[in-house]
């Protein structure tokens, strides 16, 4: 479980970069606990589909993006 943690982090902060927010910015905007989000970010937190879809929407990707591992990833 904790790699999928891990992918969903990279995959949670890559994406929210590249829509070129912060953590504070893109909580407030998806209504989510900016704590939550950086607990999301580090792996140390473990969001239920529900809140994997929430995130996937706002940030403008499909929930199987943010659990799909890239080449690089190879945790």
């Amino acid at each position: 479980m904790e790699k999928y943690r891990k992918i969903i982090a990279k995959n949670v902060r890559s994406a929210r970069l590249a829509l070129k927010m912060s953590q504070e910015a893109f909580a407030d905007e998806s209504k989510i606990d900016r704590t939550y989000i950086s607990g999301i970010e580090r792996g140390v937190r473990n969001p239920s589909l529900d809140m994997i879809v929430k995130i996937a929407i706002n940030l403008n990707v499909t929930p199987a993006a943010l659990l799909t591992e890239t080449d690089k990833d190879q945790l």
